[in-house]
């Protein structure tokens, strides 16, 4: 018998009494069609730009209206005047240059070191063995917790800061780099061990590109980290800087220079956060973006 036999011609009765349409089964009754995701259209930089600009004004106002509302809150008019006169007299550029100095050495510090020490645990079991541990072991313990034990070992000047900067920034990023490495599609690897590369050639061509943007994401987390490492170890032991500035306007109760404090610091993580896009961007240019 041929199976064109076992198969129902178009509009043929069914035991229902109903008929096959010309081109396939009728779907259930109460049945509705598949709707399509909505996909949201691209976003261009300009209106980017624009919604960004529009939720600063919405914070803003936000702000005041609490302000105005009775929250103990000094008004953004307050704050800017607060502000144009720590420019003034140069108080505010001098403990922006030392908090930034000392964000900048760590960070840079930890995560040059945090790199290859993340290559190596990734890519070698051996290594992975011996430092994972260690790496583990100093992630449960706030870097903060380190600075009595800096200061005892390094005085009281800029060593002990940045070396709790730099332990913030390695910890996050060597993770990070870690993560990237295994990671990897073992296909890649082996294509590339096939067509003869060796470990040098692996690494450059192969590791580290798959690697970079677990590795840029590391970088970010650990700049958050180094700002509030350096803001909390300059409420601690420090003469210049933001955070110190803000421990002296507490004695005083002087809210508008807290408040201008606290926001040259989130303006100044946020420029560095966005020059680490631009840089994932030119470093991941291969990478498929929404």
């Amino acid at each position: 018998m041929s199976d064109s036999l076992l198969e129902p011609t178009a509009g043929a009765a069914t035991p229902a009494g109903t008929s096959i349409p010309d081109g396939g089964a009728r779907p259930p009754a109460g049945a509705s069609p598949r709707r399509r995701r909505r996909r949201w259209p691209a976003l261009t930089r300009t209106g980017a730009l624009v919604l960004n600009l529009a939720s600063a004004v919405l914070g803003i106002l936000i702000w005041w209206a609490l302000a105005k509302a009775g929250f103990n809150l000094p008004t953004p008019a307050a704050v800017a005047k607060q502000a144009r006169h720590l420019l003034a007299d140069g108080t505010l550029e001098h403990d922006t240059y030392a908090s930034l100095r000392r964000v900048l050495i760590g960070f840079f510090l930890g995560c040059v070191a945090a790199v290859p020490v993340g290559f190596l645990m990734g890519w070698y079991p051996v290594a992975r063995a011996l430092i994972e541990p260690w790496v583990q072991f100093f992630r449960t313990i706030p870097p903060l917790a380190l600075l009595p034990v800096t200061v005892v070992l390094f005085g009281i000047d800029e060593t002990p800061k940045i070396m709790v900067i730099f332990l913030a920034a390695f910890l996050a990023c060597v993770i990070a780099a870690f993560q990237g490495v295994v990671s990897i599609d073992r296909t890649l690897i082996n294509a590339a061990r096939v067509l003869g590369a060796g470990d040098f050639t692996i690494f450059r061509r192969v590791v580290i590109p798959a690697s970079m943007p677990y590795i840029m994401v590391g970088m970010r987390v650990g700049l958050g980290s180094s700002w509030a490492t350096v803001v909390a170890a300059e409420l601690i032991a420090a003469q210049e800087g933001l955070g110190h500035r803000m421990q002296a306007a507490e004695l005083y109760y002087d809210l508008p220079t807290i408040f201008v404090n606290v926001i040259a610091i989130g303006i100044l993580g946020l420029l560095m956060d966005r020059i680490l896009l631009v840089a994932e961007r030119r470093l991941t240019v291969w990478q498929e973006r929404r």
